[in-house]
């Protein structure tokens, strides 16, 4: 069984990420999105809600599952018993980083192969960030992410 491993903080999930996610189910008999729980960072969405709502923009998909870790990725992916890193690729500014992390990883577990996707071209401006300040400023998301997202950015902004 091949079992892959979609990191990232999802701080919120995007279209963009739920492109990768359908994409890479195909790929793989077992996804599992793992939200990063990083202390040292002053996440919009706690790691529950992030979950919450990955879960029900992908409930849809029967061998995705969503969970979350703290610490070494590599250390998660074996407790999951996991083979695969699922990375997906905006630019070729995101791939200078990623290739840095995917020999990092390969270094601390030889076994751990990374996979680079690249985002569909419709989504390739597209980053939680970049959501996050347009809805705070009061603009538009209801097409840069699932409705459910749309609707809580709309709550923790008041807009």
């Amino acid at each position: 069984m091949n079992v892959a491993i979609y990191p990232g903080s999802f701080d919120p999930v995007t279209n963009g990420h739920l492109d990768i996610i359908e994409r890479s189910s195909r790929l793989f008999d077992r996804l599992i999105v793992a939200v990063l729980r990083n202390p040292s960072k002053k996440p919009l969405f706690t790691v529950e809600e992030r979950i919450e709502m990955i879960k029900k923009s992908v409930s849809h998909i029967k061998n995705v599952e969503v969970d979350y870790f703290s610490g070494l990725l590599v250390d998660f992916a074996r407790l999951k018993k996991a083979c695969i890193i699922v990375k997906g690729l905006r630019a070729v500014s995101d791939f200078e980083y990623e290739l840095q992390m995917a020999l990092m990883n390969k270094k601390l577990d030889e076994e751990i192969e990374t996979v680079f996707i690249m985002t569909n071209a419709k989504y390739s401006y597209l980053s939680s960030s970049i959501v996050k300040e347009v809805a705070s400023l009061g603009g538009c998301v209801k097409e840069l992410v699932p409705p459910l997202v749309a609707e809580k950015l709309r709550e923790k902004f008041n807009k």
